[in-house]
């Protein structure tokens, strides 16, 4: 019991090992980061499949400074005394926050005492910074709120393939913490609602805006692999890209031409779109209602505001993601899959439609994944299945080469084309392990052996009586190859053949089949015989009369011999029956002179099967040699031979 577990579990967990192994090789590719790109653009693709949510209401409005407003200001940038102008329009407004989306590093005559004067009075007016780092050059805000809180960092955080995926909320700087522009903003507008930064209660060190936490980005999140996540980052999710962007040009303010109610009580941010300023970020989504995925900084900086925004009041959850543990063994299960399946799969079209239906089901995981509001890795689960199955297929298509060229060796030469590519197609029946295994089954054995051999070998030389009798051999094999038979060994005059192996017989009509087809081979036999015998007289050389024996039952069917040799054959009672079937009698039951030099038994378990089909005449009861009963024996009587009955 426990040597056929371990037998029948063998193969599994080589598959299995097959999956695992295909699974660590491709994570560890993806471990240098040459899968990353393909994975985010994976994303990309998640992120722009997903449904357009059109946002009825804005919490942001846009004064936008552009070519026009540029020139008829005369320059940029624009001085200090415009911006003021344009700071106390909004102020009258009463929005909740404003933004500046460009430097005031330095001063831009004239106004500039009026500017340093406004600004510390009022607190909702955000100003940028720009931490830099590398080769980016540190931007810092107007000396007047360095250290205040009305400053924030417009830092962008750009993947290596120019897109914008992440946004960075807090970063320590050495000297102190210093928060994001959109953040800044955001809680600006939050705080009106009652709603203030805290710590997640579950991790403290994560922070929570309203009903939502966003936990900190990592380096090795969804599909980034050693990611710089310097500070506290976060996913952008682009959760509203079907909404407008409601902009107004800097003219527009400045002559009054803005509804009050586009500025009340929103966040107005002003920035630069002019071409001729450079501040164009790429996002990996089509954005508004126009479907632009480039954008001006202070759009992107909205972007980010707004997502902050519908977490806070909406509870818009971030894209969430596996830990470093799940996205191994998400990995290693298609991997297991992909081995276990790849190694059924034996044809090429069977190998096509597979991989084909796992990479749709895991795109399908995928994707019904991120509808649910988690980024789940495609791209090492996908290598890893394709390699799984290509393996699996190539390892099953190599042990099929060699069971085939094991069946082949035992049986090519000893049976019709027809039944070696039964036996092939019926593989599993008779093959465990690479090799053909004993088994039970019923089956029809036939001796034949000539009569008279014995004789004839003293009168030729050993070369004419080799060639004489293989003249004999070759005919009788092709005749017993003809009628289904399995050549199963020679022993020098005599033919062994069984009928029914050696896939088994599962009803009673196939038995009786394979006894009839035994029957009708005898007597095919007898007609070869009888034609070589004419041939071989009329160019003087010697005849020969057969003896055949036929039994029909229960046998064991398998290989014999050593590593270096095998053969396949046949054991058992039913074997020795037919055997001593065949070389009983000798002389006491030869043929009538005038009617045949072959003799055909047949024992009754076998007549009975034919049914009636062969003319047979009864030679009632045996006694055959290593039997303690009787056995009831029949002749059988070719067609053309009726007549002496």
């Amino acid at each position: 019991m426990h040597s056929t577990l371990i037998t029948a579990y063998t193969p599994l967990a080589i598959r299995l090992g097959i999956g695992l192994l295909c699974g660590l090789g491709i994570l560890g590719i993806g471990s240098t980061g040459l899968l990353q790109q393909l994975e985010l653009n994976v994303y990309d693709g998640l992120l722009r499949s997903r449904p357009v949510v059109t946002v009825s209401h804005s919490r942001i409005t846009y004064i936008t400074i552009s070519e026009e407003d540029i020139r008829r200001q005369g320059r940029w940038p624009i001085t200090d005394k415009t911006l003021v102008q344009a700071l106390r329009l909004l102020l009258s407004y009463q929005p909740r926050a404003i933004g500046v989306d460009f430097y005031r590093d330095i001063e831009v005559p004239p106004g500039h005492k009026e500017l340093m004067a406004l600004l510390p009075k009022h607190p909702q007016i955000i100003l940028i910074s720009q931490l830099g780092g590398g080769t980016v050059a540190r931007i810092p805000p107007p000396s007047i709120l360095q250290g205040s809180p009305q400053v924030g960092f417009n830092d962008i955080l750009v993947d290596p393939d120019g897109l914008i995926r992440r946004a960075l909320l807090f970063q320590d700087d050495g000297d102190e913490v210093a928060s994001a522009f959109a953040l800044k903003l955001a809680t600006l507008y939050l705080a009106q609602d009652g709603i203030v930064p805290e710590q997640d209660p579950a991790m403290p060190e994560w922070i929570r805006l309203g009903r939502t936490t966003l936990p900190p980005f990592t380096a090795s999140d969804g599909g980034y692999v050693n990611a710089d996540d310097a500070g506290y980052q976060i996913l952008l999710d682009f959760g509203a890209a079907g909404q407008a962007l409601e902009a107004f040009s800097l003219t527009d303010l400045l002559d009054g031409r803005i509804d009050p109610r586009a500025l009340t009580n929103r966040i107005v941010m002003i920035g630069v779109t002019a071409e001729s300023v450079p501040d164009v970020f790429q996002i990996p989504v089509r954005y508004g209602v126009q479907g632009r995925d480039q954008f001006p900084g202070v759009f992107l900086h909205g972007i980010i505001t707004e997502q902050l925004l519908a977490a806070a009041i909406d509870g818009r959850r971030p894209l969430r993601v596996m830990g470093d543990t799940e996205e191994i063994a998400w990995t290693l299960v298609w991997g297991m899959l992909g081995g276990v399946l790849g190694s059924w799969t034996r044809s090429v079209w069977r190998f096509s439609l597979m991989t084909l239906v796992g990479l749709l089901l895991i795109t399908l995981s995928t994707v019904l994944f991120f509808f649910s509001g988690w980024w789940v890795p495609e791209i090492p689960p996908a290598f890893t299945w394709f390699l799984a199955i290509a393996i699996g297929v190539a390892s099953t298509l190599a042990r099929e080469q060699k069971d085939r060229t094991v069946l082949m060796q035992l049986f090519s030469q000893h049976v019709s084309r027809e039944v070696a590519d039964k036996i092939w197609q019926e593989r599993d029946q008779v093959l465990e392990g690479g090799l053909p295994q004993p088994h039970e089954l019923v089956a029809t054995v036939l001796f034949s052996d000539f009569k008279g051999f014995t004789s004839v070998s003293e009168t030729m030389s050993p070369k004419d009586l080799m060639s004489w009798l293989n003249t004999y051999l070759d005919a009788m094999t092709q005749v017993i190859i003809n009628h289904g038979g399995v050549i199963d060994d020679y022993a020098g005059d005599a033919i062994k053949a069984d009928f029914g192996v050696p896939l088994r017989r599962e009803t009673d009509e196939e038995v009786a089949r394979d006894a009839v087809n035994a029957v009708t081979c005898a007597l095919a036999m007898e007609q070869t015989m009888l034609r070589l015998n004419d041939e071989h007289a009329r160019k003087g050389l010697p005849t020969v009369g057969m003896r055949i024996g036929i039994h029909t039952g229960p046998l064991i069917a398998g290989c014999l011999g050593s590593a270096q040799r095998m053969k396949y054959t046949t054991i058992g009672d039913t074997v020795n029956t037919a055997a001593h079937l065949e070389n009983f009698g000798r002389g006491a039951i030869a043929e009538p002179q005038d009617r045949r030099p072959c003799r055909i038994l047949i024992s009754e378990v076998t007549a009975q099967l034919v049914d009636n089909r062969f003319q047979l005449e009864s030679i009632g009861e045996v006694a055959l040699k290593g039997k303690a009963q009787a056995l009831s024996a029949f002749r059988v009587v070719p067609p053309d031979m009726e007549r002496h009955t």
